[in-house]
């Protein structure tokens, strides 16, 4: 099949199969291009959508790109289930299978040290959020009486005020010992900015995004002391993904990072 080669990941090589009816993007299955004691996961793409101009038109085209993104983390899903991937960037492209051998060679130090850090190893994420706020919150019987006059609303202004200051104090008091906990249990951890409600859709406001690189081996007690805190803050939620590719780990370490 002639095409672009799209490449979605890079690894050490490894002897289990992939799923065999998985397909990857523009639906073409899969394959690998093992070079220097390394393998590039890639498959065929029309240049037709993927060349550079076609792929700076399709930025525009938030379902194409909704799309292909599916495809994608398909294929880093089925490889997380058998091996350790370092996963690319989203719509990495090459002319041939000749530019992913030199991409390989050029890259080779940084994908072994990379690789070498991630062994065995897996991405969880855990979100924090305030779910209610305290006027809000399903225990009140009765919504807050009609202010009678101006002193009488601006009472029950600070008190509300002093309320949500209240649940954001314990809140951030819980996320932070929360990711202090789980940064003790992993190898590594990131944190990323809160998230906007409005783009990511989730209820209330979030306190804490954070992402952990965790043995496979203690994966298990990991989630168990995940799920054991999600009912030790009233009015706060915890949400838990993964296991994941390490995208939060997939770059070269930096001085002073890691553990």
């Amino acid at each position: 099949m002639t095409g672009l080669r799209y490449v979605y990941a890079v690894c050490r090589p490894f002897g289990a199969a992939l799923q065999s009816q998985l397909t990857g993007v523009a639906g073409d299955p899969p394959r690998l291009l093992p070079h220097g004691g390394l393998v590039a996961v890639v498959s065929h793409v029309p240049e037709a959508d993927f060349s550079e101009e076609a792929l700076r038109a399709h930025l525009e085209d938030l379902d194409w790109l909704a799309g292909t993104a599916r495809a994608h983390q398909q294929v880093i899903d089925a490889l997380t289930a058998v091996t350790t991937p370092l996963p690319l960037r989203l719509a990495t492209v090459f002319r041939d299978d000749s530019g992913v051998r030199v991409m390989l060679e050029e890259r080779e130090q940084a994908f072994r040290r990379t690789l070498d850090r991630l062994d065995g190893r897996v991405e969880w994420g855990v979100k924090v959020y305030v779910e209610t706020e305290p006027e809000q919150a399903p225990g009140s019987a009765q919504p807050a009486p009609k202010p009678t006059s101006g002193r009488d609303y601006l009472r029950q202004r600070r008190m509300r005020t002093r309320a949500n200051e209240d649940l954001w104090t314990r809140a951030e008091g819980f996320a932070t010992g929360l990711h202090e906990a789980l940064s003790a249990r992993a190898d590594d951890a990131r944190l990323h900015a809160p998230q906007n409600p409005g783009l990511s859709g989730a209820a209330g406001r979030n306190v804490l995004n954070a992402a952990y690189l965790v043995r496979r081996d203690v994966s298990e007690e990991f989630v168990e002391m995940v799920d054991r805190t999600k009912d030790d803050a009233p009015g706060v939620r915890v949400e838990l993904t993964g296991p994941w590719a390490a995208y939060s780990f997939a770059g070269e370490e930096k001085p002073g990072e890691g553990s």
